[in-house]
């Protein structure tokens, strides 16, 4: 019909295992390192990260250009489950770590309900009580949640990483790289 066409292009979808340190933004005013620097510059073009982890959690987080899938493993009503490793001081016992799977209130609002499984407790030497180690599945991720969530029980977290983005994990991605 003497009109030009675009022709049609294939999506891409990367895997990253975010470091602690960076931005989960496209780029920063405050010039703070962002995920889009860990791509290499020709594979940049379009990227946003879905989702977002905060400047001090590592893990898995997806780049696309893809904004049909970005809104559908981001936005809470289609359930895609994000899955975490929490180190937390001390060791919660059972009944608040029952309180945290049945939510907790946030800016008003009551949180999903969440699974958390114990893994492990570590002790340091000198250091009462240890750490213990959960995993902890959300699927609703609210700004800050899980720390807040084990601030609020008393057991602040010390170290977080996301392993899992519903059925997608890979534990062999070393921290800083992408697939």
């Amino acid at each position: 019909d003497g009109k030009r066409i675009q022709p049609g292009r294939e999506h891409r979808y990367f895997l990253l295992n975010k470091p602690r340190g960076y931005l989960t933004a496209v780029s920063d005013p405050d010039g703070r390192p962002t995920v889009i620097e860990l791509v290499p510059p020709a594979l940049r073009r379009a990227l946003v990260p879905v989702g977002r982890l905060d400047y001090q959690t590592e893990g898995l987080l997806i780049l696309t250009d893809d904004g049909e899938l970005a809104n559908r493993l981001s936005h809470p009503r289609f359930g895609c489950h994000k899955t975490y490793e929490v180190k937390v001081k001390g060791a919660p016992d059972e009944s608040k770590i029952d309180r945290l799977r049945r939510g907790i209130v946030l800016d008003g609002r009551r949180t999903a309900p969440c699974r958390i499984q114990p893994l492990r407790v570590t002790s340091q030497r000198g250091e009462e009580g240890g750490n213990a180690w959960f995993r902890v599945e959300l699927s609703e991720g609210r700004t800050r949640q899980i720390r807040e969530m084990f601030f609020r029980v008393g057991h602040p977290v010390q170290k977080l990483r996301r392993v899992a983005i519903g059925p997608l994990e890979d534990p062999n991605l070393p921290v800083g790289e992408l697939r």
